[in-house]
């Protein structure tokens, strides 16, 4: 099976190499994300796999189409950059990607633990020479109820690793799950609002969950209340988030994901300007850490992306299905 494999990173090719010959594949590989000015080198294959930064709108998607590409499976877990009307539409198949929970679960406790006890502040001091502690002092994770918003397997692995904290955890999700059931108290929303130290977020975006958090379920909150975010941007209103720090309200943030994040996160931006308000406003706030959507950035999940990929296309291929299609 013939597969044109984009935006291929180094750090990925020692795992397409091992499942391209496992699999009995024949790839050819470009560095460059898939786009308008590429997708001509797609003509002659049937399967493209490309990551979440690429363009895989309206017209990239015909141009496959035209090129004869039939299956597309993306390596990255989010698949807001693909145009799932005009996928349908044109009759592609595609696929994401599930990989290992924890590299999202352990970043998130780290991101807690960094959030509850100043680092940001602590580290930026420390680089002028300023080893003074007023200012500084944090919370012990014992004393403190989390809550998380979102129990599938990283929500639920998150759980797992706070619990040996043995902080108070409550949960919420319109499915309860029940593998961690004994390690948490599921709860309404507007209850886990209301008496989490921590709110961290871990689920998918869905028209139900655009803004989850806004200015009035934050006004739910408590005050100094911290806010962390590896799953999407636009589960929160980053307006209402920035006013509610400003304010005081919210004690500290730690987020993976910022709006209009395309074409800033992975690049190298040293000797570049680019215009996006929310980021330098977030990035000021010294009790505030954003992170360039590398929660998922280990060698395990980094294997697991690009295996789930190719095992996706062969499947499409011999069967006509895959267990990780969106449709």
């Amino acid at each position: 099976m013939k597969i044109l494999a984009y935006a291929v990173r180094p750090d990925e090719i020692a795992a397409f190499h091992q499942f391209e010959a496992s699999m009995g594949l024949e790839i050819t590989y470009i560095n460059e994300q898939l786009g308008m000015s590429n997708v001509a080198q797609s003509e002659g294959f049937e399967a493209v796999t490309f990551l979440g930064n690429c363009d895989a709108s309206r017209p990239v998607l015909e141009a496959l189409k035209a090129n004869g590409v039939k299956f597309l499976a993306s390596r990255s877990a989010g698949f807001n950059n693909v145009d799932m009307e005009a996928l349908k539409e044109l009759g592609l198949r595609f696929s994401n990607a599930t990989y290992s929970p924890y590299c999202v679960a352990d970043f998130t406790v780290m991101l807690i633990l960094m959030s509850i006890r100043n680092m940001k502040a602590m580290m930026l001091r420390g680089a002028a020479h300023d080893h003074s502690l007023a200012g500084l002092q944090g919370k012990e994770m014992h004393n403190l109820t989390f809550g998380v918003v979102g129990t599938g397997r990283i929500g639920a692995a998150v759980v797992e690793n706070l619990s040996g904290f043995n902080g108070r955890i409550l949960a919420y999700d319109v499915y309860e799950n029940a593998s961690i059931k004994d390690k948490v108290n599921y709860v309404p929303l507007e209850t886990l609002l209301q008496e989490a130290d921590v709110i961290t977020l871990h689920t998918p975006l869905l028209d139900s969950t655009y803004h989850l958090i806004n200015k009035e379920t934050l006004a739910m909150t408590k005050p100094g209340v911290a806010i962390i975010n590896c799953a999407r941007a636009e589960l929160i209103d980053t307006d209402a988030l920035i006013e509610s720090i400003e304010s005081g309200h919210v004690g500290a943030c730690g987020l993976d994901v910022f709006p209009n994040e395309i074409g800033i996160v992975h690049t190298d931006l040293r000797n570049k300007t680019y215009a996006n308000h929310h980021l330098a406003i977030l990035n000021s706030h010294k009790n505030v850490i954003v992170t360039p959507h590398s929660a998922f950035y280990t060698d395990q999940a980094v294997s697991d992306m690009v295996e789930v990929a190719l095992a996706s296309l062969k499947s499409f291929n011999t069967t006509n299905e895959s267990p990780n299609e969106i449709r």
